[in-house]
Parts: structure tokens; sequence; C-alpha cells
């Protein structure tokens, strides 16, 4: 930038703008009058747990969130949810409860589509949803391991993003088919990339979690690092971080098939992995998977979905 001196032109520096547009329109949604209980910052609606991560997630527990106000802003922004499952083999056993229970506990009321892979489409039940809800049944060919299943879904994911759902769906979750819910799963859970805490692992250092730690894995987290443990049997966020989580966590995988490894827990590896080094901006404490394994101590108030109890070793055969 040339500057007027003593008659001699200097330039100090040179920068260059890179163009911007911000919206400036001028409609705006209004909510409702509503009657709740009023908020205080001196008088926190839960002290027993964690509500914010280091990097200024939300997590989501019972106690900390008015559903009514979070429905009231959710319904102005007409959005579509999506929910991508896999029923393969054995586990298309699994359809009928699952079905039921998101059908009347997941985000209901608001439109949801429901994409549902499975290697036996004739074996789908017959079953009206709610009218805000669509069922989509998409055949998928099956795999001999159970393993193969599991790390496969990030590409078929990705690959339906790219192709189709992103022109369908806002926000996009991936969760188990052998689960049912309990308690209502609402809007609490929409945000740009959510992961799920585990369970299983919610109390333990990390020096004592599931991750990977041999380096070469491309799903390896090095020892002394690691936030949360996070269950790939529920994710999501909007479509564009979601196409980047999976296509990111399938590269992983393909890299180490290429290099003869196989994460320590698959694609739940690579998702951790992830997610470390691309914070999620919101989380779900335990209440969002709780394994029925594990005696549910206080601080977990409800159980809003849980994995149904069966023989691993027979359904994965």
């Amino acid at each position: 930038m040339p500057l007027a001196g003593d008659g001699n032109l200097k330039v100090i520096s040179a920068f260059f703008l890179i163009p911007r547009q911000a919206d400036l329109d001028e409609t705006f949604s209004v909510l409702p009058r509503m009657s709740y209980a009023q908020p205080f910052l001196d008088k926190p609606q839960r002290t027993d747990v964690l509500l914010m991560s280091p990097w200024l997630a939300p997590i989501m527990w019972e106690g900390t969130f008015n559903r009514d106000i979070l429905n009231t802003q959710y319904r102005q922004k007409n959005l579509v949810v999506g929910v991508a499952t896999f029923a393969v083999k054995k586990y298309v056993r699994f359809i009928e409860g699952f079905l039921r229970s998101v059908n009347i506990f997941f985000l209901s009321g608001h439109r949801v589509n429901f994409y549902l892979f499975t290697d036996h489409p004739e074996k789908v039940p017959s079953m009206k949803l709610a009218p805000e809800k669509r069922l989509f049944i998409i055949p998928v060919e099956s795999y001999s391991r159970w393993q193969d299943i599991s790390m496969n879904r990030m590409d078929i994911i990705s690959s339906y993003i790219r192709n189709r759902w992103r022109y369908e769906v806002d926000y996009l979750y991936s969760m188990d088919i052998d689960v049912q819910l309990f308690e209502h799963i609402g809007v609490e859970i929409i945000d740009t990339l959510v992961g799920t805490i585990s369970s299983w692992q919610y109390t333990k250092p990390r020096e004592n979690n599931s991750y990977e730690r041999r380096p070469e894995s491309r799903a390896a987290i090095p020892r002394g690092e690691g936030d949360f443990y996070y269950a790939a049997s529920f994710y999501g966020g909007s479509v564009s971080e979601v196409y980047k989580l999976t296509t990111a966590c399938f590269k992983g995988v393909t890299e180490d098939r290429a290099n003869g490894i196989e994460a320590k827990w698959h694609e739940e590896s690579h998702l951790n992995k992830y997610l470390l080094y691309h914070k999620p901006t919101r989380l779900l404490s335990p209440e969002y998977y709780w394994d029925d394994e594990l005696i549910r101590p206080p601080i977990i108030k409800v159980k809003r979905l849980s994995s149904v109890r069966k023989n691993l070793k027979e359904v994965r055969s």
C-alpha cells in the first residue's frame, strides 16, 4: 500500500482481501409466547456431570434443555433429517423392533427419512409409520465377515451422500439396527458434527480407552492423546460434515487393508481418530447409547437408547 511522504512512494505492506458476502436477508422468525421456568446463572440445572467440553461443545444430558423451546425453534427451519441403518444377514431380525421404537421416540413430530440397507428386502415387515416419517429400503450386498459389513458402511454412506442424500436431507445420522429407543430423542441432537460418548468407557482415563494405538494403523491415536471414546453405533451431523467424516474414515480403512492391518474396533477406531482431530460441535451423553449389561449410576437419569440383548457370536455367524 503506497504512502505519500517526502515525495517518494514507499510500500510498507501488500495484502489481498478475499471477497465475502454476508446474508442480509431482513426476514426473520419470531418464537411464540411460551411459559417456562426462568434460567438463572447461579442455579445450574446439573452439577453432577460435565455439561461442556473443553472446546465448548455442549454435552446433552437429561434436565439440561427445554425440548418445547427447541422444537419451536427447529420447526421454523423446515429441515429434514436422515437416518442410515444396516440390517444384513441375521441382523434382519432386529428391523421390526427398531422401526417400532424410532417411529415413536425419534424426532417425534419432525420429518425423518429412514434409509434401511439390507440384503433381504423381502424380510422387511410392512409397517405404518407416522405421517412425517418415510422408510426407504435399499438393497445391499452381504459380506462373508461381519467386520467387513461394519467397515464398508462408511463407504456406502459416503457414496449415497454424494449421489443422493445431499439433495434429500439436511442432517444425517448413522444408527445401529440392533437397538431400541425407550425415551424421546429429539432435536437436541441436531448440530454440525455429533458424537455419542460410549457408555462403557465414559469414566475411564484415556490410557485405558479402547483406542487403536498401533502406529502402523491409520486409526492410531498416540498415547497421551484422546478426549472421549465415541460409539460408532450413533453419530451424525450436517450432510456435508458426515460426508467428510465417512470419506476420511473409509480412506483410513482402505489404507489399512492395503497394509494388511485391521483396526482394533474396525470403523469405530477410525471414527475416534477422526473426532479427536475434528472436534464434534455437540456431544451426546451415554444416555443416548446405554448398554443394559451395565449398572446404571445415578447420573444416568434416563436410558434413551440401548442395544438389544443377543448372542453376538450367533448373530454374527
